[in-house]
């Protein structure tokens, strides 16, 4: 005797049935517990922000962070997976922001800093339970029950112990780089926010202008300029004593 197979499949039904085998067998907390004491291979998985909902982005991601700790449970090690919440960051108080009708430092400072970080704090998880659902339906495996969120003070602490043992190992330095800075929130932003909007390429009016030496018939030094409105008060033109030139004939101009 054998179980009949439709040619038809019906893959999302046979996706919620093994999902549904997994989660009455504790299939994932099993596969964990049953390596206890083997080698651990420790993964560190980047948090996303908890106020908004998955995307592609997410997606695509999450899954090469499911191959590769699959990987490793079946090569007999204990991978256990927690996952996290991102809780700082301007998403969070931009979104608050929205909520409480105001903008920008001042405003919030009059509104009260404790208070618009306590209301900060209430909205911040406000999309767990979806990232749930949707993380779960992938097949992903992940520690839910036993998340970390980086607004915990434990959490804060072992980073600020981790920044410890870098600096007196030696591998940090203090140098300068250049951020992109928001005049409205008063702070840095990072490529990604910045990215969501805060750049735009635009078209500026560039011309390139023949300036002829006196002394060299035919021959003439290029300048480009995006303010062309400038050149009519232009007096000089100036040249870097250090600076390699280029020579390029062009028909009888050079």
């Amino acid at each position: 005797m054998y179980t009949p197979v439709d040619p038809k499949q019906n893959f999302p039904k046979l996706e919620e049935d093994i999902l549904a085998f997994w989660e009455a067998n504790d299939t994932f907390k099993r596969s964990i517990a049953i390596r206890e004491g083997s080698d651990e291979f420790v993964f560190y998985d980047g948090p996303p922000f908890a106020t908004g909902l998955p995307h592609f982005g997410h997606f695509v991601p999450g899954t090469i962070k499911d191959i590769i700790p699959r990987y490793q449970t079946m090569r007999g090690r204990k991978v256990e997976r927690r996952f996290g919440w991102d809780c700082h960051g301007l998403p969070v108080e931009y979104e608050m922001e929205k909520e409480l009708g105001i903008s920008g430092k001042r405003e919030i400072e009059s509104y009260g800093i404790a208070k618009f970080n306590e209301s900060c704090r209430s909205i911040v998880l406000r999309y767990v339970k979806e990232w749930r659902k949707i993380v779960t339906r992938m097949g992903r495996w992940v520690d839910f029950d036993n998340d970390y969120k980086t607004m915990d003070p434990d959490y804060m602490e072992s980073i600020w112990w981790v920044v410890k043992q870098l600096w007196e190992k030696g591998l940090l330095y203090e140098g300068f780089y250049i951020l992109p800075y928001c005049p409205r929130c008063s702070t840095v932003l990072s490529n990604h926010e910045l990215n969501l909007g805060g750049y735009q390429d635009v078209h500026d009016p560039a011309i390139t202008v023949k300036f002829r030496l006196a002394d060299e018939p035919d021959t003439y030094i290029l300048a480009w300029t995006t303010t062309p409105w400038t050149l009519p008060s232009n007096l000089g033109l100036a040249l870097g004593g250090e600076i390699v030139y280029v020579k390029v004939q062009d028909g009888k101009e050079r």
